[in-house]
C-alpha cells in the first residue's frame, strides 16, 4: 500500500499519468515538444505591479503554477509534482515592448519563437509574457504552458483565477503560500524502492483477481466475452488506424512554423451551423476543410479527403484541472466536397460515429506501453498514432467580458503543438467571438499568402449559409484586388 495520497491538498494528482509522462519527456525534443500557447489581445496595457500580483495570487490558489516535476533517478515510481522550494515568480513573468508599428502580426511572430523553444523542466512548466507598445495603446499577453500540466479545457479552468468580471474589482486578500516540498530525484527513487514490495504484491493480487474474474465470466458466457474482446480490438483499430491517404502537398516536415489567424463573430458562425443542421464544431471543421480544398486546388493537387485528428474532451465535472483527459478522433476530412452544407453534414455524421467507439480512449490505454520506449522511438512515433496531416481543436473559454489587471481581454488565440503533423488549428470562443488560429509547418505550407487567402475564403463559404457575415483577418492584411482563389459559391477571397 502507498502512503502517498493520489491527490494533493488542492485536489490535483500528485503523480504524472503515463500520458502526462510522455508529454513531459517530449519537451526536450523539438519534434515531440507539445507546449500549449495562448495569445490574448488586451484593450490597454495593464499596470505591471497589479499584473504581477494577479499571477502571484493565482499561483497560490493553483498549485500547478508553483509545482515542478521530480523524476526519480531510477524508475521505481512515477514522476511527482512537488511545490518548488525555489519558486521565483519573476522568472516566469516577462515584459517586452513590441517594435513599431506594434502589429498583431509582430506579436504572433514573437509567440512563434517561444512556442518553438523548450520550457525549463527543472522549474514549473509555464511562462507569461506581457507585450506592450501595440498600436492604439493596446497590449497582449502570451502564455506558454507544457501539455504535461493539463490540456486545453483544463487550462481554461486552471487560469480562471487570473481574470475579473469588471475592470476595477474590489481588492481580495492574498491567499497563503503553499508549503514547499524539497524532494530530490534520489529521495523519490528511495520512496519507490520502499514501496516496491507492496506495489508488486498489490499488482499481483489485482492481476490474479482480475484473471479469476475474467475466467469465471468466460466459463459462464464464453461467446459474449470473446465477442466483446474482439469488438473492442476492432474498435481500437478504427480509432488509431488510418482513415484517408495523406496529402502529398502537406507531406514534408521541418523545425520551422508560422501561424495565421482570423476572427468570426460567434453569432455569425452559429447561424451558419444552424442553417446546415450542424454544431459550431461541425461548421468550424467544414470551414477548415474548405480552406484546405482551395489550397490544394491552387497547388494543382485536388483531393477528396485527407486525414484529420479532432481531440474531444473526456473531462468530467469531477476531474481535477490538472492532467490530460482527451481522445483524438480520426476523420477522413471531406475537403473535396464543394457544397459547405453537405460538408457540414458529412463531418457531423463522422463525428457522431467516432464518438460512439468503445475504444475511444485507446491512446491513453496504450500510453503505459508507449512510455517504456526510448526517446528516439517516441520521436519516430510523433504524429503517427493518430495518422493525421491536420489536427483541429475547439476550446470554449469564457462567454462574458473578462479583465486582467484593469485591461479588457478583446480576443484570445490558441497556438497548438505540431506533434509530427503539418498543421494544428485551434478555435477559441470567448466574449462573443470565435478566433481560428492555424499553426503550420513551413515545409508543408510553402505559400503563406496563398494559405491566408484560402483560410479566409474557406470560412466565408460556410458563413454564407447563415447570411452576409464574413470572417475577418487578424494576422494578415487583405488585397483589395480580386484574388485567384475563389470559393464554391462564386465569391472571391478578399
Amino acid at each position: 500500500m502507498s502512503d502517498v495520497p493520489e491527490l494533493d491538498a488542492a485536489g490535483l494528482p500528485e503523480e504524472l499519468s503515463p500520458l502526462d509522462q510522455i508529454l513531459h519527456r517530449g519537451e526536450a525534443n523539438p519534434r515531440t515538444r507539445s507546449g500549449i500557447m495562448t495569445v490574448e489581445l488586451l484593450d490597454c496595457a495593464p499596470d505591471w505591479d497589479t499584473f504581477r500580483a494577479k499571477f502571484d495570487a493565482a499561483s497560490r490558489k493553483v498549485l500547478r503554477l508553483r509545482q515542478k516535476v521530480v523524476m526519480p533517478t531510477l524508475p521505481t515510481v512515477a514522476p511527482r509534482w512537488v511545490v518548488d522550494p525555489d519558486f521565483n515568480l519573476d522568472f516566469h513573468l516577462r515584459r517586452v515592448r513590441a517594435p513599431q508599428p506594434g502589429t498583431f502580426r509582430q506579436v504572433l511572430d514573437l509567440a512563434e519563437v517561444a512556442a518553438q523553444s523548450p520550457l525549463d523542466i527543472s522549474r514549473p512548466l509555464w511562462t507569461a509574457t506581457l507585450v506592450e507598445g501595440l498600436a492604439d495603446d493596446r497590449a497582449a499577453m502570451v502564455v506558454h504552458l507544457s501539455h504535461a500540466v493539463t490540456d486545453g479545457v483544463g487550462g481554461v479552468e486552471m487560469f480562471a483565477n487570473l481574470y475579473d468580471l469588471e475592470r476595477d474589482p474590489s481588492p481580495q486578500p492574498l491567499p497563503p503560500l503553499p508549503i514547499p516540498q524539497d524532494l530530490s530525484p534520489n529521495d523519490l527513487m528511495r520512496q519507490g524502492l520502499v514501496r516496491l514490495p507492496g506495489t508488486i504484491a498489490g499488482r499481483v493480487r489485482g492481476a490474479l483477481f482480475g484473471a479469476a474474474h475474467v475466467a469465471g465470466e468466460v466459463i459462464r458466457d464464453p461467446i459474449s466475452r470473446l465477442g466483446g474482446a474482439v469488438g473492442y480490438a476492432m474498435s481500437g483499430a478504427r480509432v488509431i488506424g488510418p482513415v484517408a491517404d495523406p496529402s502529398p502537398v502537406l507531406r514534408r516536415r521541418s523545425l520551422s512554423s508560422r501561424s495565421e489567424a482570423i476572427d468570426i463573430e460567434f453569432g455569425i458562425l452559429h447561424r451558419a451551423a444552424k442553417a446546415a443542421g450542424g454544431s459550431i464544431n461541425d461548421a468550424y471543421l467544414a470551414g477548415l476543410c474548405g480552406a484546405l480544398r482551395l489550397y490544394h486546388e491552387a497547388k494543382g493537387v485536388p483531393l477528396d479527403t485527407l486525414p484529420m485528428a479532432v481531440p474531444v474532451n473526456l473531462r468530467s465535472d469531477a476531474d481535477p484541472a490538472g492532467g490530460n483527459r482527451f481522445a483524438g478522433l480520426n476523420l477522413a476530412a471531406p475537403i473535396g466536397l464543394t457544397d459547405p452544407e453537405i460538408r457540414i453534414r458529412n463531418i457531423r455524421s463522422q463525428m457522431t460515429t467516432k464518438r460512439e467507439e468503445r475504444a475511444i480512449d485507446m491512446v491513453s490505454a496504450i500510453a503505459p506501453l508507449v512510455g517504456l520506449l526510448p526517446d528516439t522511438a517516441l520521436e519516430t512515433m510523433a504524429g503517427s498514432i493518430v495518422n493525421s496531416d491536420v489536427q483541429a481543436s475547439n476550446v470554449p473559454v469564457y462567454a462574458g467580458d473578462t479583465y486582467i489587471a484593469g485591461a479588457k481581454v478583446l480576443r484570445q488565440y490558441g497556438l497548438g503543438p505540431l506533434p509530427g503533423v503539418a498543421m494544428m488549428v485551434v478555435l477559441i470562443s470567448r466574449s462573443g467571438y470565435c478566433t481560428i488560429t492555424t499553426r503550420y509547418d513551413r515545409a508543408a505550407i510553402t505559400d503563406k499568402e496563398l494559405w491566408a487567402r484560402c483560410l479566409l475564403s474557406g470560412f466565408d463559404e460556410v458563413l454564407a449559409l447563415g447570411g452576409d457575415g464574413r470572417a475577418e483577418p487578424a494576422s494578415f492584411t487583405v488585397d483589395p484586388a480580386p484574388s485567384s482563389v475563389s470559393s464554391s459559391n462564386g465569391s472571391a477571397a478578399q
